[in-house]
């Protein structure tokens, strides 16, 4: 799989090879947003926990939990 992010930072996109074509991904996080190598000497090859740790919204290097307080609807 291949991972990409944009110049936000709050979305993520995948290419996932199945054989017989690619799957797109797409994840876009509610609230804040990813820490992501900007260079080819930043990039890293990440483990399954790892991706899990990125999928919730934590760095996948470096993964620490910060409190957060959602907008309220009114």
């Amino acid at each position: 799989m291949f991972l990409f992010c944009g110049r936000r930072s709050d979305r993520m996109k995948g290419l996932l090879w199945m054989g017989n074509g690619f799957l797109l991904l797409y994840k876009r996080f509610e609230d804040g947003s990813l820490s992501w190598p900007r260079t080819q000497e930043e990039a890293v090859e990440l483990t399954e926990e790892q991706f899990h740790h990125l999928m919730l919204g934590l760095n996948p290097v470096n993964p620490k939990i910060k409190e957060v307080n959602p907008s309220k609807i009114a």
